[in-house]
């Protein structure tokens, strides 16, 4: 059974405790690591730099203390194998799910589970959001 390293276990430990809850379920059952929960200034400046975030600093869900988004990747990593982190996102959304997390994957920003309809894939990533309010009926 895999389990997580040391250096995923204190990135993980700067993100919000319901993707916590998450994540150390999915763990239980694929092999994957825990790429950066919180993210200061100057990394999140670096990856708005570099293409690898929309966002600058302070304006990304990473910036927040705790973090409500997390990177994760596969282990071991091959960043060309999409099937892969899809397969991984489709675990953490379902437990996601199940645990009632409001959590979203930058492979389907909208949570619609078409992924061709995203104009910035960020396959690492996942992040908390409010869910819409439910229609009453």
């Amino acid at each position: 059974m895999p389990v997580f390293g040391e250096r995923s276990r204190a990135r993980l430990l700067t993100c919000d405790p319901r993707i916590e809850r998450v994540l150390n379920r999915a763990i239980l059952h694929f092999d994957f690591t825990v790429l950066e929960g919180h993210r200061g200034e100057e990394a999140q400046n670096e990856a708005h730099a570099t293409g690898r975030s929309t966002k600058k600093w302070p304006d990304s869900r990473h910036n927040r203390s705790p973090s409500i988004a997390v990177d994760i990747a596969p282990w071991p990593i091959d960043w060309d194998d999409r099937e892969r982190f899809t397969f991984l996102a489709g675990l953490i959304i379902g437990i996601a799910r199940e645990l009632d997390v409001p959590l979203f994957w930058g492979g389907d920003w909208d949570g619609d589970t078409e992924v061709a309809d995203n104009g910035f894939d960020d396959m690492p990533h996942f992040e908390l959001r409010e869910l819409p309010a439910q229609r009453r009926t």
